[in-house]
């Protein structure tokens, strides 16, 4: 995610009204940059997953950078990373298509507010640069941290990919120009070829979800549309029912928690507020949560034990 602030933070004056920034991005053992942090809902040690068997149709989205207001989202498309360009910064990349069934590489830059490839990043969550690889029905997921060239064009090494429509969001903090200290959420959309079958429909709600033998439990009310207004995330990971005490630092937090509204894949991070304390993390994680608009979310939380990633995936529905 930015584990994960990276992302479409609370509308305003300096943040998008779509970032929640989870902060679990790095730190430890953690998969070296440009290699699939995960897809969702699967784990291994520190390396990708396949993807599920079943492949989204692309639903229209092919080209359409840029969407506003799509299944009702009150938010422009720039305040939730639905658009390619905000306040004079825009994702540029010569690939709006990638091969399936094969590791893939995408390559793109930052162009800032003067034209030029940016290449002044802060650091966030550890990393410089957090890449989120999103198909169109949520059923495939990846978050990586790529590598950036002296002249700004960064390489993103992603796992197979289904055929489908899917959504690249980059998430990032200038450290240079006007847009300084600000994080920026902006992404395009990719068609991966070959014979997609229908939709797979979004799980329903749910608090719970298993992966790798851990229970990852979500607990707390989630009001939806208020700016700025952040309400208390709690979540719990146990295993065989017994309270999971060894959780590792992941990108400098416990836990990296991203979430994409059902039907636009608009962007939102969750922040953690757990101290860390070397590799004895959980049960119990706490995050401040601002999703503002009302529906479905498919979060995606990664924590990391005995240096394996696991990526557990829930619906949430915002009131």
């Amino acid at each position: 995610m930015r584990t994960l602030r990276p992302a479409l933070l609370a509308a305003t004056a300096a943040t998008c009204a779509l970032l929640l920034g989870l902060t679990a991005c790095g730190g430890g053992s953690s998969p070296t940059d440009g290699q699939a942090h995960g897809h969702a809902p699967a784990s291994s040690p520190e390396s990708p997953t396949s993807p599920p068997a079943s492949m989204p149709s692309t639903n229209g989205m092919d080209g359409m950078d840029g969407m506003d207001g799509m299944d009702g989202m009150d938010a422009p498309a720039s305040a939730n990373g639905l658009s390619a360009d905000r306040d004079g910064y825009r994702l540029v990349s010569p690939d709006a298509r990638l091969p399936s069934g094969a590791p893939a590489t995408y390559r793109f830059s930052v162009t800032a507010p003067d034209g030029r490839p940016l290449t002044a990043f802060a650091l966030d969550q550890t990393q410089r640069m957090h890449f989120y690889a999103v198909r169109s029905d949520l059923t495939g997921f990846q978050h990586v941290h790529p590598g950036m060239a002296k002249d700004g064009t960064w390489t993103a090494r992603l796992a197979a990919l289904a055929p489908g429509a899917w959504r690249f969001f980059a998430s990032f903090t200038p450290d240079a120009g006007p847009g300084k200290g600000t994080d920026v959420v902006l992404s395009r959309t990719v068609t991966v070829p070959g014979a997609a079958s229908s939709p797979v429909p979004l799980p329903a709600p749910k608090t719970s979800a298993t992966v790798d033998g851990y229970t990852v439990t979500v607990k707390g009310d989630i009001m939806a549309g208020m700016s700025g207004m952040a309400h208390p995330l709690a979540v719990t990971v146990t295993r065989n029912g017994r309270p999971v005490t060894d959780l590792q630092p992941y990108l400098g937090t416990y836990a990296h928690l991203t979430a994409f509204h059902t039907g636009d894949l608009a962007f939102a991070h969750l922040h953690p507020t757990t101290a860390v304390n070397g590799d004895h993390g959980g049960p119990e994680l706490a995050f401040h949560a601002e999703l503002p608009t009302a529906g479905d979310w498919r979060l995606f939380l990664q924590f990391r034990t005995q240096n394996t990633l696991h990526t557990a995936a829930l619906t949430l529905r915002a009131g």
